[in-house]
C-alpha cells in the first residue's frame, strides 16, 4: 500500500513538474516569438513613419511608446497562458500607476511637456537654441528630457517641463545671424575712412553674407573715442568662426592702414593763483 501512494505521489509529481517545464519552455518561446514580432513591427512602423518624412524626434518618440506598449501587451499574454488573471492584473498595474502618479507628478509633468513640445515643435534635433539658461545643440527630445551639447562639448539634460516653461531662443530658425561686435576708435581718427575700410575687410571674411550688407556704424561715444558697431551676417553653422574672424580682421586692418590706436588719456589745466 505504502509502495502504491509512493509510486501515485512520483507520478503526480513527473506529472506536474512536465506541465510546469513545458509552460515555462512555452512562455521562453512566447517571449522570443513575441520580442522578434514586436521588431518586425517596429520596423515596419518606422518605415511607414519615414515614408511620411516625419521628424527623427517624433520617428523615436512613436517608437518609444509602441515598443513599451507591445511588451506590456506580451507580459499579460504570458500570464494569461500561465492562468494568471489578467483582469486583475491591469487593475494591479492601474492601482499602481495611480500611485506612482502621485509620488512622480513632476516626471509625468516633464513627459506631458515632451509631448507638447513634439507637437508644437519650437526646435527639433540639431537646432542650436537657448532653452532654460542653458545654450547648446539639441541632440534628443526624450520623454522626460531634452538633451543639449554646449558650445565647449558638454552633455547638458533639462526637464521638458523647464524648457517650455522658459524662454526658448532657436538661433536656426532663420537662414542667417547677426554676429554683434564693437570697435574703438581713437578720437583723432577718421572714422568716416575707418567705417569704409571695416566693410570692404570684414565683407572678404569667408561665409560672411553679402545680403545683409556688413554694418558698421557709430553706436557711442566715450572718452577714447567713438566706438563702432560692427554686424556682419552668416550662417549659424559658421557664427564662431566669423566672430573671431571678424574681431582679427578689425585689428589687422586699422593697424596696418595707419588708424592711431585707441588709448585713454586727460587734459589737465593747472592754474596758478
Amino acid at each position: 500500500m505504502k509502495d502504491f501512494d509512493l509510486e501515485h505521489l512520483q507520478q503526480i509529481l513527473l506529472t506536474v513538474a512536465t506541465d510546469i517545464g513545458l509552460k515555462i519552455l512555452a512562455a521562453i518561446a512566447f517571449w522570443v516569438i513575441g520580442r522578434w514580432l514586436i521588431g518586425i513591427v517596429l520596423n515596419i512602423s518606422r518605415r511607414a513613419l519615414e515614408a511620411q518624412k516625419l521628424d527623427p524626434t517624433i520617428l523615436r518618440y512613436v517608437g518609444s511608446i509602441i515598443s513599451v506598449t507591445l511588451n506590456i501587451l506580451l507580459v499579460i499574454g504570458i500570464l494569461g497562458y500561465f492562468g494568471i488573471q489578467t483582469t486583475s492584473f491591469a487593475a494591479l498595474i492601474a492601482t499602481a500607476g495611480v500611485a506612482i502618479g502621485a509620488a512622480w507628478a513632476g516626471l509625468l509633468s516633464n513627459f506631458a511637456a515632451g509631448v507638447f513640445v513634439i507637437v508644437l515643435r519650437p526646435f527639433k534635433v540639431g537646432d542650436y537654441i537657448t532653452a532654460a539658461g542653458i545654450t547648446g545643440t539639441v541632440k534628443e527630445i526624450g520623454l522626460f528630457s531634452s538633451t543639449l551639447y554646449t558650445p565647449d562639448n558638454i552633455a547638458t539634460m533639462i526637464g521638458n517641463t523647464k524648457i517650455l516653461g522658459d524662454t526658448i531662443q532657436n538661433f536656426s530658425h532663420s537662414p542667417y545671424r547677426r554676429v554683434d561686435l564693437k570697435c574703438q576708435l581713437s578720437g583723432a581718427a577718421d572714422h568716416e575712412a575707418a567705417m569704409k575700410l571695416l566693410r570692404e575687410k570684414i565683407a572678404g571674411i569667408p561665409n560672411v553674407l553679402a545680403d545683409p550688407a556688413v554694418e558698421v556704424n557709430i553706436l557711442e561715444f566715450n572718452l577714447v573715442g567713438p566706438v563702432l558697431a560692427v554686424r556682419p551676417y552668416c550662417n549659424n553653422d559658421h557664427y564662431w568662426q566669423v566672430y573671431f574672424d571678424t574681431n582679427r580682421v578689425m585689428s589687422e586692418s586699422l593697424s596696418s592702414a595707419g588708424f592711431p590706436a585707441p588709448m585713454a588719456s586727460q587734459n589737465m589745466i593747472v592754474k596758478q593763483s
